[in-house]
């Protein structure tokens, strides 16, 4: 069985990381449920074990966090659903690249409950979206925009940390990083896309889809 909760209001980030650890241990230790967590914090940025400080272009506008995910940096805040992500991955086939896979996949089916192609893009992590309305970039390319991020890390084959999905956080709170890594792309939401879609339809979806990818 997978337990999930929804955690009502904004979620201290280090409370949140003292959350994972302990019930990723208790995973590990057969004491606990694998747990998807679904949450949302106050604006902040989080460098992952990539990050390169050079991507922090406004350190004093929030608060940063390092932490051992994988990744870069992201920006956290309200308006975005951040999926924890608490699955034992030594059982379910201890292949972890399978399993980022499968996190992709999840957004990716969940996205299309609402009409939206999201697609993944080799060297570049997360989930994208095209959007041929917007100018093209310098090359002529189709401009793409992330909609959302994936970061996990393992402990004793338990994941932590996950995903984080735009519904409708400030866009601008981007731009004291560059995201990722990558800045020939930009961020996009759900309802920047021009979708009216809650933060109760997005954990419907969720829930619907996770069976689908993860069985």
């Amino acid at each position: 069985m997978v337990e999930w909760i929804t955690r009502e209001g904004l979620l201290d980030y280090d409370e949140a990381v003292a959350f994972m650890e302990a019930r990723a241990a208790a995973i590990a230790a057969g004491e606990a449920e694998e747990l998807i967590w679904l949450v949302e914090h106050p604006p902040l940025y989080t460098a992952g074990t990539s990050a390169r400080i050079e991507d922090l272009t406004d350190p004093d506008r929030f608060p940063v966090y390092e932490t051992k995910r994988g990744g870069q940096y992201t920006y956290h805040g309200p308006g975005q659903r951040v999926v924890y992500v608490m699955l034992d991955v030594g059982r379910r086939g201890r292949d972890v690249r399978r399993f980022v896979q499968q996190l992709e996949e999840w957004v990716i089916a969940t996205l299309a409950e609402f009409n939206v192609k999201g697609e993944i893009r080799e060297g570049r992590v997360g989930v994208w979206v095209q959007r041929p309305e917007k100018p093209r970039g310098p090359s002529g390319a189709v401009r793409e925009d992330k909609i959302a991020a994936i970061g996990i890390r393992l402990r004793k084959w338990v994941s932590f940390h996950g995903i984080s999905i735009n519904v409708e956080p400030d866009l601008e709170h981007f731009t004291g990083i560059v995201p990722c890594g990558i800045t020939e792309h930009g961020v996009t939401s759900l309802v920047d896309l021009g979708l009216p879609v809650t933060m109760n339809d997005l954990d419907v979806a969720l829930r619907a889809q996770f069976d689908t990818v993860f069985g």
